[in-house]
């Protein structure tokens, strides 16, 4: 199970269930098209993904289709030069139909936040450190590690149940890292 989350809130937002062993990085494009169809990525947001998700073509995606800021949490062998060299205008951007001029400022934007983000990526743990407790609580307290269910269907109702039950425990005002981890520890 691949899940979104509100951030500072981490109300959870879209589960996407997959079959077993799918690379993350490979459901990058799944999960920002929920994301689109529930009209919650707003032009120039920022979306924080895992490690798993890194890929450069991850980010060119999050920044030339859906125009998001992807702040993937980069691997030690990143290389920010290839990176921002692939961020080039997206030929949409000269359709006919479009404000050229305001799109490609809207571009500019985005590719600037990305580059600020990535370059002070390691302020950013506080943030993958809470929301790694999140999904610690569903894994451990919620039962979600140890998913025997044989059936597609009956994978889909328990995940959303702990989906629910995730949600139900951070509005009721368990939010914090220390509480948090003292539930993910039960």
């Amino acid at each position: 199970m691949t899940l979104a989350l509100e951030y500072p809130t981490l109300k959870p937002l879209a589960p996407i269930i997959n079959e077993a062993s799918v690379s993350e990085s490979k459901i990058y494009t799944q999960m920002l098209d929920e994301l689109k169809r529930r009209r919650i990525p707003r032009t120039g947001e920022f979306l924080y993904f895992d490690r798993g998700y890194y890929s450069y073509k991850n980010y060119v995606k999050g920044v030339s289709k859906f125009k998001i800021v992807p702040v993937i949490f980069p691997k030690a062998n990143c290389n920010f030069d290839n990176l921002f060299g692939m961020l080039s205008y997206p030929l949409q951007i000269f359709d006919s139909k479009m404000n050229v001029g305001k799109e490609m400022e809207i571009y500019r934007k985005i590719v600037s936040k990305l580059t600020s983000c990535l370059e002070n990526w390691t302020d950013l743990r506080p943030i993958r450190s809470i929301i790694e407790d999140v999904f610690k609580l569903a894994k451990n307290t919620y039962s979600l590690s140890i998913l025997h269910r044989y059936t597609r269907r009956s994978a889909t109702k328990y995940c959303c149940l702990n989906v629910l039950l995730v949600g139900v425990t951070v509005a009721s005002g368990i939010g914090d890292k220390k509480a948090l981890q003292q539930l993910a520890e039960y």
